[in-house]
């Protein structure tokens, strides 16, 4: 008998994996690859999963971008461009991939994309939340969660009135966010490597089992939810005048409160936090985003529920 409070969804049909959404991020680059080789391990019956590299002159050359950050130009604005010589390439490509697995926003739209990413941040294997009231996805992270226990896996929700992302697989109904590190840009680890994979496996057995007709109760998950970017102190110029402190670095995801070092000076002065209450550090000392002016992320622990749901063909 089906309870009240599960919501009926409707099933999955199309799963896309992206890969190479920045160039030097090697781990999705290389599983992508494999999968479009072999993709054995990342079929289920009934669904329709498509690997698919998501900025190739970015991956050949080993770079984030060619001209713009592919992963923030998906907004209205830049998919409804109109196309001319000097429209930025990740802008170009941006609009082919919305008319491949999108159009964003429609019925037509892809119904999950895994986009894969690296951070040389140390912030473990790492879910991305886009909406907070996406009952399927939170069933889904609360899934993997538990499939990967005792390993921690924390959900990072990058929901927040003034900071918009625009990210890639924001076209798809439900976009999922993988990011796993630490790991140099232009680099393979095979430890970081097999976290990815096993994040994308249990991914994927959850919507062959939703699939199937399996009800999944209500849920509650731990996740932290974005609040601020900090940036590095700096002088003037605009020039960064102390870098991370040594018991901030390496700290993602661990507690940091009022009156503890989170910057130090070259003259060996130590600049503390100050902040009215508790908040988890992540992108500590991110290499990709000294450009974006952010040192890292404060981010605040808050509990997620989702409804119980179940496929409206079950």
């Amino acid at each position: 008998m089906t309870s009240c409070y599960v919501v009926h969804e409707a099933p999955v049909r199309r799963v896309a994996i992206f890969g190479g959404t920045h160039g030097n991020e090697l781990s999705g680059v290389f599983l992508v690859k494999h999968w479009q080789e072999n993709g054995d391990e990342i079929q289920r019956t009934g669904l329709e999963v498509r690997p698919f590299i998501t900025n190739p002159r970015a991956v050949k050359k080993c770079t984030r971008y060619i001209d713009c950050d592919l992963n923030r130009v998906f907004d209205p604005d830049n998919l409804g461009r109109q196309i001319t010589e000097d429209i930025p390439y990740e802008v170009r490509r941006a609009q082919e991939i919305n008319h491949v697995f999108g159009p964003k926003n429609s019925n037509d739209a892809y119904d999950i994309i895994f986009d894969l990413h690296n951070t040389t941040s140390n912030m473990g294997g790492t879910l991305i939340l886009e909406n907070s009231r996406n009952n399927f996805t939170i069933q889904m992270f609360h899934y993997i969660k538990n499939a990967l226990a005792p390993e921690c896996c924390p959900v990072f929700l990058i929901e927040h009135p003034n900071l918009k992302y625009a990210t890639t697989r924001s076209i798809a109904k439900h976009p999922v966010g993988v990011e796993v590190g630490p790991q140099p840009q232009g680099v393979l680890r095979a430890d970081i490597l097999d976290k990815m994979r096993k994040i994308i496996k249990h991914g994927l057995d959850f919507v062959h089992i939703f699939n199937k007709g399996k009800e999944f109760p209500p849920c509650t998950i731990e996740i932290y939810k974005i609040m601020e970017k900090v940036d590095y102190p700096r002088n003037k110029n605009g020039e960064i005048t102390a870098v991370i402190h040594p018991s901030l670095q390496d700290q993602d995801w661990q507690p940091l409160n009022n009156g503890e070092p989170i910057f130090l000076t070259i003259d060996g002065e130590t600049i503390n936090y100050e902040g009215d209450c508790t908040v988890y550090p992540t992108f500590v000392n991110e290499a990709a985003y000294y450009e974006k002016k952010q040192a890292f992320v404060k981010t605040v622990k808050v509990k997620l529920t989702a409804k119980g749901i179940r496929s409206s063909l079950s």
